[in-house]
């Protein structure tokens, strides 16, 4: 499976219309488009994880799940088709990056081909929560990497 995004090359740096309002950005979700998802695919997953952030287990700034098999895009900036799952915000929204003063940190996205319709939970999950439900139903993953860096 081939995941890009129309918004950043892969290894590129973050726009600054993707990154959080409260850093100078429009905090717009980022365009992805991908091909080649395996037969069996019935939905996917989005999560985009920041590992350099400076708290346990890394900042995620979107989770997007139950986005239906037949989808190969997302719009930037408009919403999903889907779920929004929890962000490290503790809200169901994306947060663009916003990452402190100092070195780049390095955004990934990652994209999950499932072999469920819907994922089954009441609440929105965040990214934990939302891997454990999914483990033995990922039929494929593909990744894009960013930075970003704040003066």
């Amino acid at each position: 499976m081939l995941l890009r995004s129309p918004s950043f090359p892969s290894g590129g740096a973050v726009p600054a219309a993707l990154m959080a309002a409260d850093c100078g950005g429009k905090n717009r979700t980022p365009a992805l488009a991908w091909s080649g998802a395996p037969h069996g695919t019935k939905s996917f997953a989005v999560i985009m994880h920041d590992a350099d952030a400076p708290i346990a287990g890394g900042f995620y700034h979107w989770v997007l799940y139950d986005v239906p098999g037949s989808v190969t895009r997302l719009s930037g900036g408009a919403a999903a088709p889907g779920r929004l799952g929890v962000a490290s915000t503790g809200r169901a929204a994306y947060y663009g990056p916003c990452p402190p003063p100092g070195p780049a940190h390095h955004y990934t996205v990652t994209l999950l081909a499932l072999d469920l319709a819907r994922v089954s939970a009441t609440a929105p999950l965040d990214a934990p929560q939302l891997l454990h439900a999914v483990a033995g139903h990922v039929l494929a993953r593909a990744t894009i990497a960013a930075t970003a860096t704040r003066p």
